[in-house]
């Protein structure tokens, strides 16, 4: 697929800004209820935490600033809810419902290494 080659790097920043808008919901939908879920933790709860990281870096990822930071962070942030919240209810991802935390934790690892691409407020 030599052909999009020359795109990768307004690719890079459209998947930049899609990842970072879904990991955004996450946190939106914790304590914005927008868009309307059930999950509501207390700020000083460790899904209160996830959710704080959620808006800050989902925030950053989209806008491209300091993505890299913020990307590192949520990547280890999905590393951590995989094994604590998911992996203990069953080693395969599509039975324990940690397939969304696995990909966001390496799509997050891969913008921390590879940088923000394209449409990116600053390029850290």
């Amino acid at each position: 697929m030599g052909f999009l080659s020359k795109y990768s790097s307004q690719i890079l920043g459209i998947t930049r800004i899609v990842a970072g808008l879904a990991f955004l919901e996450h946190g939106t939908t914790k304590f914005l209820n927008f868009p309307p879920g059930t999950m509501h933790p207390a700020l000083t709860s460790l899904s209160g935490a996830g959710g704080v990281i959620e808006l800050v870096a989902g925030a950053l990822i989209v806008l491209g600033l300091f993505s890299r930071c913020a990307a590192f962070i949520a990547s280890g942030e999905m590393a951590v809810a995989y094994f604590a919240v998911h992996f203990p209810h069953s080693i395969f991802p599509t039975q324990n419902g940690g397939d969304a935390a696995i990909l966001f934790c390496f799509i997050f690892l891969y913008l921390a290494s590879a940088g923000p691409g394209d449409f990116a407020v600053n390029e850290k």
